[in-house]
């Protein structure tokens, strides 16, 4: 069974930086697409990035992108989301997810495993 578990998240002031670590386990990561969501009080869960595990292929929402970097490590199963020069809109709780599958999604519906979440909250 798919387990994944987030973690680095946290308070931070505007203009700083967060690194999300979500710890994968119980699968061939090596055909899965992992992807970043998160979803803030009162809004839906919102697409933030994705990256075929196999290949490193990416993708961002637009309002990120420049911003946050997606990457994985192969020996440790472990997916990264850097943020950086973070703003108080990206304030919400960030949730890992995969799917077995080789292309870039984006849709919350696409993906049949998820992580707990984690809270970041960026103050202005």
């Amino acid at each position: 069974q798919v387990q994944l578990v987030e973690s680095g998240g946290g308070l931070v002031q505007a203009g700083g930086s967060l690194r999300l670590s979500c710890a994968a386990s119980g699968g061939t990561f090596s055909r899965y697409v992992m992807g970043w969501f998160r979803q803030a009080p009162g809004k839906e869960r919102e697409f933030v990035a994705a990256i075929v595990w196999s290949g490193g292929s990416t993708d961002y929402v637009d309002s990120v992108k420049g911003r946050f970097t997606i990457s994985r490590d192969h020996a440790k199963n472990i997916v990264y989301l850097q943020m950086n020069s973070l703003k108080p809109e990206d304030t919400a709780v960030y949730y890992c997810a995969a799917r077995y599958s080789r292309s870039l999604l984006r849709g919350s519906h696409e993906y049949n495993y998820w992580g707990q979440g984690t809270q970041v909250t960026v103050s202005s």
